[in-house]
């Protein structure tokens, strides 16, 4: 996610009021923040579920809604998100 440089405070404060939050959901197995090293507007949320019953039921919950609510309104760029597979370990 890419963010205005003047929103850049806010997400990071959206993000640590909440990664408790997440990082207790059912089947959430941990959640981290992330930062480009070649830009500093740049972070990717970066978490592990269970299984992909348990972050589609995140994805449905009120706390990534009004979380979604909360930082899309701070985005310089259009978002991205993928989901993935641990390949090789």
């Amino acid at each position: 996610m890419t963010f205005r440089a003047d929103a850049v405070p806010a997400f990071i404060t959206a993000f640590e009021s909440r990664k408790a939050l997440i990082a207790s959901f059912e089947g959430c197995a941990g959640v981290q923040l992330l930062r480009d090293l070649n830009n500093p507007n740049s972070f990717f949320t970066y978490s592990k579920w269970v299984n992909e019953d348990a972050l589609e039921v995140y994805r449905n919950s009120i706390l990534f809604n009004s979380t979604w609510e909360e930082v899309k309104k701070l985005f310089g760029d259009k978002p991205e998100a993928w989901s993935v597979n641990e390949f090789i370990s």
